[in-house]
């Protein structure tokens, strides 16, 4: 009996260390304890402490451990790490790393995320939203945006550079607006809901260009040059990376400058002669400043010893002779300015490089940094407002359109939909405002990002597609009152740019994120390169064994969290909200325990496992779009009428990282390996479900209902009660009808009629020259009805009207 107590305590003891990831000193303390009360209670020989002493002597004896355990490995591991190219390194140094390395280590700590500050609008950037913003939105016309001119109208032009819309991002010392990364984001979410075009034309600037690069980058001249004039207009930036050759791969670009001596204004400088293809470049076509991003060689030495500098950004002014700019792409028939640029052997000084000569070769690094912030804004911000907007039009044309005499949104079929665009509409906002959040703390995070990036256009274009499913033939006729069909066009362009959301999703999410995030991987393969051998081993010997007893803890904790239903865990909140918090722990050391064992049996091929990263990057963006989701609850105030649209967010992606777990296990390359992991992770199968048919019920009821959760899912979007706005007439009409149903109703008993709910107007005029509604009632049915019929009616043309011009 003392031995089975023993070996219970025993057992006890090793999980309550490695749950707790016990440093080894203290695991040796306490189990050297739990020993000595074995030998008081004869259950522990000599024998039994010969072999203790065997194993932990060599690792608590650190000259021992480096020399005996640690080098051999470190031999090793520098034998089978896998090269790392210098844009791969550049890559991996830029960006910062947040709330995600918490969910990556199998131990977010909750109290950390809530107490980050919400984030808020500065009165200036309140007053543009509501001022130049509203106007702007009020000015441009979608339709004749994109079918009548392929280019917005020279006075939504003029507006922009006259209010600043291309330097929210340059600062007040330039002239800018010097607006905070929230404050831009929902500057885009609201041009969204009016035009694509629109919000590409403001985003790409205050994004990745010339003028994010100058700001962190630029000479004092460069910057005193360009930046006020890129306030006011007088300067439109594009920045040309992409080429024929290389699109994702973007540091394998072919376009070059070579170092030399040459004439520019009259004199004999030292330049650079650049050639150059590229396409796919935003503003190019009417740009008067190129960024431009090619490789430097310097063969005749004229620098210094080193002839291939590498990547270098440049700002060549479209003015020079050579420089070939005005041929426009047409993307999918959203016409914002997007074309090619070429240059053939064009000499420039060399003062043009960004920052200088001192930052030729250093254009990689440059770019990468800025893309962690870039990428965070302006494609999620676009993805979440438009389907924003989305969600609020198709709530009401789902409540206002009729069939089977009731409205279509009463139809379980197109609830389930509808739900999935308010459930990501909620979502997507709540991850957008948490990462640029992150941004305006400082932080350049180049995992979320990515994250940001993917799932957000992806969910774009899957709401854009549910929205077209509800509305039928309303959403497949263009025309001037069509509110979908340019989203829906459109929507693979976001999918596409800013790194292919292919490429992003299989190796960028967690080619970074498992790297960046793990607490030791990264000085592993740092010691690996370390020249130093002392140091090297030092280093080594720190990481591996952290490494190991991190691994232990996670596997320990996953094991108990599945046979415990990780219900046991203290969670923030005791509310319905609390079971989350429970499931993503669980799921949080799942991930931690599942790339290590990825790692370890993997090696450097994980890297060239794009699906099992895929999958594992999965996990992690699911319980980061969770988290955004909890924080966003929880800063609004955890409204209780709120929470049918928190519920469907959370369970759709716990539901999803439940999924991407077991695909990976299915298909995980080690068939022993994954046997044990299934064991481990779901020892008694999964358990969890998709948003139920009553939680679809309540978001769609939501979407369809006017009330303060309704007027949260949609704030700040463009909804001004307005002839030329469809979606402000939609909000407007969806009023009306609600407030005309009981006068209808009353119509309909009275007449002794059971009317059909269209033609109102005659409705109204029978119920009133028989004098039961008052005239205010009638005039609202008249109202309503003129409303209905704009909602559910699509355009139509003379033939000669739909003749394309010559392209």
């Amino acid at each position: 009996m003392e031995q089975i107590t023993w070996v219970l305590m025993a057992i006890s003891l090793c999980g309550f260390m490695a749950y707790n990831r016990a440093s080894l000193k203290i695991f040796t303390v306490a189990f050297a304890f739990l020993m000595t009360i074995g030998s008081v209670l004869d259950v522990v020989s000599f024998f039994g402490w010969f072999l203790f002493i065997i194993v932990m002597l060599p690792l608590n004896v650190e000259k021992i451990r480096k020399n005996y355990i640690s080098a051999p490995i470190l031999a090793v591991f520098k034998k089978i790490m896998p090269e790392m190219s210098t844009t791969e390194q550049e890559a991996l140094d830029a960006g910062t790393t947040w709330f995600e390395a918490d969910l990556f280590r199998g131990n977010p700590d909750w109290k950390k995320l809530h107490n980050y500050p919400q984030p808020r609008l500065s009165a200036e950037e309140q007053a543009f939203l509501d001022g130049p913003v509203e106007e702007l939105c009020s000015m441009c016309d979608d339709w004749v945006t994109t079918h009548v001119l392929a280019d917005l109208e020279p006075k939504v032009w003029d507006y922009m550079k006259d209010n600043k819309f291309f330097a929210m991002i340059i600062k007040k010392e330039y002239g800018g607006l010097e607006f905070s990364a929230y404050a831009q984001s929902r500057v885009l979410q609201k041009l969204s809901s009016v035009s694509a075009v629109l919000s590409s034309t403001v985003g790409v600037p205050n994004s990745l260009g010339p003028g994010e690069l100058l700001q962190h980058y630029g000479t004092k001249e460069q910057k005193d040059h360009y930046l006020p004039r890129l306030v006011t207009g007088e300067e439109i930036p594009c920045f040309a990376l992409t080429s024929p050759e290389a699109g994702s791969d973007a540091g394998a670009i072919p376009d070059f400058g070579i170092v030399c001596k040459g004439e520019f204004e009259g004199e004999e400088v030292l330049g650079m002669k650049l050639t150059w293809d590229k396409r796919y470049i935003t503003l190019a076509p009417v740009a008067t400043v190129l960024g431009l991003a090619f490789k430097l060689q310097d063969p005749d030495h004229l620098l210094g010893e080193e002839e291939d500098l590498g990547i270098t950004c440049a700002l060549i002014p479209t003015d020079i002779e050579g420089v070939i700019t005005g041929r426009r792409h047409f993307p999918l028939n959203v016409p914002f300015h997007n074309g090619p640029t070429q240059g053939t052997e064009v000499f420039v000084p060399l003062d043009f490089i960004i920052g200088g000569a001192e930052m030729a070769g250093q254009g990689w690094r440059m770019l990468v940094e800025c893309l962690s912030v870039g990428r965070a804004i302006t494609l999620p911000s676009n993805s979440t407002g438009g389907v924003k907007s989305i969600a609020l039009a198709t709530g009401a044309y789902s409540r206002i359109r009729r069939q089977f005499k009731i409205p279509i949104g009463k139809m379980e079929g197109v609830q389930e939909p509808l739900a999935r665009i308010g459930g990501n509409a909620y979502l997507m906002d709540a991850v957008t405002t948490m990462s640029t959040g992150a941004i305006d703390l400082g932080e350049k995070p180049s995992v979320i990002s990515a994250i940001a990036k993917y799932h957000l256009t992806e969910k774009m274009r899957q709401c854009i597609g549910d929205a077209m499913d509800i509305h039928g033939g309303k959403g497949i006729c263009m025309g001037p009152s069509n509110y979908l069909a340019r989203g829906y066009q459109g929507a693979p362009v976001a999918i596409t740019v800013e790194g292919a959301n292919i490429l992003t999703r299989s190796m960028i999410i967690y080619g970074q994120g498992s790297i960046r995030c793990h607490p030791y991987v990264l000085a592993e393969i740092e010691a690996t390169r370390n020249e130093n051998p002392t140091e090297a081993l030092n280093d080594f010997d720190h990481a591996l064994f952290g490494h190991i007893g991190f691994a232990i803890s996670n596997i320990t904790r996953s094991v108990w969290y599945s046979f415990t239903g990780s219900r046991f865990q203290d969670t923030p909140f005791n509310d319905e909200t609390s079971r989350y918090y429970q499931l993503m722990n669980r799921f949080s050391a799942n991930l931690a325990m599942l790339s290590d064992i990825s790692m370890g049996t993997m090696g450097g091929d994980l890297k060239r496992r794009e699906r099992v990263s895929a999958r594992l990057g999965d996990i992690l963006s699911y319980l980061y779009l969770c988290t955004a989701t909890l924080k966003r609850y929880n800063d609004e105030g955890r409204k209780e009428e709120d929470f049918p649209l928190v519920q469907w967010a959370i369970e759709d992606s716990l539901y999803k990282t439940q999924e991407a777990i077991d695909d990976l296990i299915s298909n995980f390359p080690n068939r022993a390996v994954g046997i044990f992991l299934r064991a481990t992770i779901f020892p008694l199968g999964m358990w969890l479900n998709k948003p139920s048919d009553i939680t679809d019920q309540k978001v769609s009821d939501i979407l369809q209902t006017p009330s303060e959760t309704r007027t949260r899912l949609g704030e700040g979007q463009f909804l001004k009660r307005e002839d030329s706005n469809p979606m402000g007439k939609l909000e407007e009409t969806l009023e009306d009808i609600l407030a005309c149903e009981p006068v209808f109703t009353k119509a309909c008993k009275a007449l002794g009629k059971r009317l059909p709910f269209y033609r109102l107007d005659l409705v109204a005029e029978e119920a009133l020259a028989a004098d039961v509604i008052t005239q205010d009632e009638a005039d609202l049915l008249c109202k309503a009805e003129k409303g209905r019929k704009a909602a559910i009616d699509v355009d139509d043309f003379a033939s000669e009207q739909l003749s394309a011009n010559q392209a």
